[in-house]
């Protein structure tokens, strides 16, 4: 089959021309006062109005961005007065604006290493509570045994499930039985239940 097939001839393209091609220009107006173009440009805001954006041509842009501070002086007077509408919400923007979190301080707002601190704290009380809950629930049959290889009651500390097995091991130490094979299953069998509570949260 070949282009020149009668199947192609009389076939018309049902495409509508673009507004592009058409020599429409498409797209938001410049932000500038008194400023026709099409703003194809971003241009942040400013500060008190973090994520919004303004849109500019490419001439305005330019004219915007000499006059934006970078530092805490202020803007100058044209560019500073679309800063501040655009804030307030009387100038339209585009973008959402950025809600400062007020649960955890910046590190920028407090001493150096603080926001490091706080969060080892809260992951510390998070530790916490998750030993509590384990505790609450129901042992499953490896935990119960290792708690009782160990001789402790379910409720123990993660304190005292260390100190028992320091015992247990230096009890049951080949050095000090003198090969005793009994104390070396019982040795095992205590190595083997705190690793056990260990990998289960337990200490």
């Amino acid at each position: 089959m070949t282009v020149d097939s009668k199947i192609f001839v009389g076939l018309k393209s049902t495409r509508k021309k673009n507004a592009v091609s058409t020599g429409q220009a498409a797209g938001p107006k410049c932000h500038w006062d008194g400023c026709e173009k099409i703003g194809t440009h971003r241009a942040p805001v400013g500060p008190n109005a973090e994520g919004l954006y303004l849109l500019f041509c490419l001439e305005h842009v330019r004219e915007y961005n000499k006059g934006y501070s970078f530092t805490t002086a202020p803007s100058n007077a044209d560019v500073a007065r679309l800063q501040k509408e655009a804030a307030i919400g009387s100038r339209k923007t585009i973008g959402s604006r950025i809600n400062q979190s007020s649960e955890m301080p910046l590190p920028s707002t407090e001493r150096s290493g603080s926001a490091k601190v706080l969060n080892a704290r809260k992951t510390a009380a998070q530790r916490e509570a998750q030993k509590a809950e384990l505790r609450k629930r129901k042992l499953k049959v490896l935990e119960a045994k290792a708690f009782e290889t160990l001789g402790l009651s379910h409720d123990a500390t993660p304190e005292e499930i260390r100190s028992r097995y320091k015992n247990r091991l230096k009890m049951h130490h080949p050095d000090v039985n003198q090969g005793n094979r009994n104390s070396e299953d019982e040795l095992r069998a205590s190595i083997e239940a705190y690793k056990i509570l260990k990998l289960n949260g337990f200490c």
